[in-house]
């Protein structure tokens, strides 16, 4: 499976952006796709994940702003972003877990495979 990150984009403090991550392969439906960004000398973090079942997690630092959902007919998950901050600026990558079952949504980088590219969020104040 190969992941492609784009929806990326400057955007004003308390704004809105929808990122895409879109799958190619035909096991999309059953693996989890995670969420992270990554600033400018900064660690790789993660931002959120959906699993093949449908759960999700977030980072605290995004819930209640950010909302992830997958449509499996599109093979493409998306990440809502809404009231910005400049403090979310960052690369953002998509990535999968294939092996964290249905219901779990792991957090840790090395968990996940298969990075895509990434895509730009730039957040001004």
């Amino acid at each position: 499976v190969q992941l492609q990150a784009s929806g990326g984009g400057l955007v004003q403090a308390g704004g809105s952006l929808r990122l895409s991550c879109a799958a190619s392969g035909r096991t999309f439906n059953r693996i989890t796709i995670g969420w992270f960004r990554q600033a400018p000398g900064k660690e790789r973090d993660f931002v959120a994940g959906i699993s093949s079942g449908g759960s999700t997690n977030y980072a605290g630092s995004v819930k209640g702003r950010f909302t992830i959902s997958r449509d499996n007919t599109e093979n493409t998950v998306y990440l809502q972003m809404n009231s910005l901050k400049p403090e979310d600026t960052a690369v953002y990558y998509c990535a999968l877990d294939g092996r964290s079952g249905i219901w779990r949504v792991r957090r840790k980088p090395d968990e996940y495979d298969n990075w895509g590219h990434g895509t730009l969020v730039t957040v001004s104040s």
